[in-house]
């Protein structure tokens, strides 16, 4: 007898439940959905926005400390684009002089260079200070104590040729890329998404004209050594 007014009580839940509307009984799974949602986090949140918004904003300040006269900041057109054309903030790179060199000429678009350089993104979930891509300081290296990465200056990025080919001997620049002149709305491999704006700190070390040979570069030894 107890067992059947059991049943019959079950029955009627049971009955009770399958009467609700749809769209409560979804409700009442929703928190079950949301948490297991809660787990996955998203390295790269709104990362197109995040970097068109970035972008402009920099441009923006970029253009009014140069107005001001502060000469510590440029704005340089593509490379390969003629001076007399106007156009879009994203066919430009933002660079902040950290240091003046003494050189005197700059790489053209066919030379060598050899350059010290680390290429940042901006910051994501995971990477507060920007997850760093590549770099030529490998293994807690500096400047004084590694080699330069040598390059080709027509197989780098629009932004990064455009860089180098305004630089001297000595100088070291932090450079902004748009991802216009970087890797586009594609990105590169898993590494770097679309719509990156690059961010590298970049010294020239030495060029060298097309056709000459690039010699063996000798680095300083450690300290300790």
């Amino acid at each position: 007898m107890k067992t059947s007014s059991m049943a019959t009580a079950s029955g009627k839940w049971l009955k009770a439940l399958m009467a609700l509307p749809l769209f409560l009984f979804a409700f009442l799974l929703l928190p079950t959905s949301c948490s297991e949602e809660s787990d996955e986090v998203e390295e790269f949140p709104n990362w197109e926005k995040t970097n068109t918004d970035y972008w402009n904003t920099l441009y923006s300040e970029a253009s009014q400390r140069i107005a001001a006269g502060d000469s510590s900041w440029k704005i340089l057109k593509k490379w390969s684009l003629p001076d007399t054309l106007h156009t879009a903030n994203t066919q430009y790179i933002v660079v902040h002089v950290l240091n003046e060199g003494t050189g005197t000429g700059c790489p053209l678009y066919t030379d060598s260079i050899r350059v010290h350089y680390t290429g940042k993104l901006l910051p994501s979930t995971s990477y507060k200070d920007g997850y760093e891509f590549d770099t030529s300081l490998t293994n807690g290296a500096t400047a004084e104590n590694s080699a330069p990465a040598q390059f080709l200056v027509s197989q780098m990025t629009d932004g990064f040729a455009t860089a180098v080919q305004h630089m001297h001997i000595g100088d070291r620049w932090q450079v902004y890329v748009p991802s216009d002149l970087g890797y586009g709305s594609v990105g590169s491999g898993s590494t770097i998404p679309g719509y990156s704006v690059l961010v590298f700190d970049v010294q020239l070390v030495s060029y060298y004209r097309a056709g000459t040979d690039v010699p063996d570069f000798q680095a300083k030894k450690w300290f300790f050594e």
